[in-house]
């Protein structure tokens, strides 16, 4: 039988527009919730004095969020339908926590985009927007909730609908990859199942929207990519002269025979099998995790990328990024900071802050350093190259992190190349 395909998504929006409750509705819609967590949300909702159990609480599951009632971390869910598998990341609506949305949106090929219906577009609204855009994220859809707390709903959907779709224009995305839904998370109306309480929508549901949305990359088509995580030396008498490179394929396809360049080193050789635990393939693509066993004894290691041989990058040790600090120490020109990108972690050093994003305004100015949870353009220097691409062609060559050297602590998620300039 042939596996469900595999939709990841994200969820983002302000404080209190009902993400959590929206999740924990698909979760017990899609009956993805064993009877003992509907048992432990029930009495927890009893104790907080409802008369209905409290769906966000199958997100919310730190204990202090379900006393504030808010969400201050990424809650990752897994559901499936007979349609289609999904991974979701229920990201925080504070502004204090714009970087765990990047860290829950940047993998995600689409994010529903709360507002509460009685608000319509605000500025946190605007802020997830421009994030969503600068992670590449190739569809969104907008779910108005708690609709039904609302007069002329029809109205005030089309308003909400139409000031969004403009917004989303501005940012770059055609109407075609943003859809717009009326919901009552609370209530369930159009969220597994299209609602009679809004005859004005004649759309999908929303599970029906994400059973339905293409997941096709949206990004340039580039040649293999393959960062070696492992070398496979088992020396054992069934297999003594045995070395293969695992890891994932991260971009395009690679085959039986096909030419391959290591690098940085640029050593040519040729894929001379392809193994898994499940057995030997003629071919493998982007996301499936093999070993490479190459025709010729060449040096790789952990860091290093096997890459199509017609379609190799040139190695890169300076380069402009989009960063988006997550420190409460800023950025400054000067600092000394790890790289990690893909399998290899480098030292680096930061040659300038070229720019900073104001996400509300939708323009960009001269910067000298980055805060906390603030987005720019800096320049980068590393002491080894690594082998990437552009975030734009391929997010996962295109994406790394920066790392405080002492403790190990992640500082900012950065992408390679000048984002901004595809929101301003």
């Amino acid at each position: 039988m042939r596996s469900p395909e595999l939709l990841r998504l994200a969820t983002a929006g302000s404080v209190d527009d009902g993400k959590s409750t929206l999740v924990g509705r698909l979760l017990f819609d899609t009956k993805s919730v064993l009877a003992d967590q509907i048992d432990a949300v029930t009495r927890a909702s009893v104790d907080r004095g409802l008369d209905t159990p409290d769906l966000s609480l199958l997100v919310d599951g730190l204990r202090a969020e379900r006393e504030q009632g808010i969400t201050i971390d990424v809650a990752y869910r897994y559901f499936a339908t007979p349609n289609r598998s999904f991974v979701l990341a229920d990201t925080p609506g504070h502004v204090q926590y714009t970087r765990n949305t990047v860290s829950g949106a940047s993998t995600a090929q689409v994010v529903v985009l709360l507002t509460d219906a009685r608000k319509g577009v605000v500025e946190q609204t605007r802020r997830h927007a421009a994030v969503i855009r600068l992670l590449g994220v190739p569809r969104v859809v907008l779910a108005v909730n708690k609709i039904d707390l609302v007069d002329d709903q029809e109205a005030v959907f089309g308003r909400i609908s139409g000031e969004f779709h403009t917004l989303m224009r501005s940012l770059g995305w055609s109407d075609a990859e943003v859809h717009a839904i009326p919901v009552s998370a609370l209530h369930g109306d159009n969220v597994a199942t299209r609602s009679v309480n809004t005859p004005y929508y004649d759309g999908p549901s929303l599970l029906e929207y994400l059973e339905n949305v293409p997941t096709d990359p949206d990004t340039a088509p580039i040649g293999f990519r393959f960062p070696v995580q492992y070398v496979i030396r088992p020396r054992t008498p069934e297999y003594p002269d045995y070395r293969g490179y695992a890891g994932q394929v991260a971009a395009g396809t690679i085959a039986v025979g096909d030419d391959v360049v290591v690098l940085p080193a640029g050593t040519r050789t040729t894929v001379a099998r392809i193994d898994t635990a499940d057995g030997e393939l003629e071919s493998a693509h982007t996301g499936r995790s093999v070993t490479l066993v190459l025709a010729d004894e060449v040096d790789a290691s952990r860091g290093d990328v096997l890459v199509a041989a017609q379609d190799a990058p040139e190695p890169r040790q300076q380069f402009t990024a989009t960063v988006c600090w997550l420190a409460d120490k800023p950025l400054r020109v000067g600092s000394r900071l790890l790289l990690k990108h893909g399998t290899r972690t480098t030292p680096a050093i930061v040659g300038s802050v070229d720019s900073v994003f104001d996400e509300q305004a939708l323009t960009i100015a001269d910067g000298e350093s980055l805060e906390l949870n603030q987005i720019g353009s800096i320049s980068v220097t590393t002491a080894e190259p690594i082998v990437a691409d552009d975030y734009d062609v391929n997010r996962e060559m295109g994406s790394f992190l920066l790392i405080e050297p002492q403790s190990g602590n992640t500082l900012a998620a950065g992408l390679v190349g000048n984002a901004l300039t595809h929101v301003v």
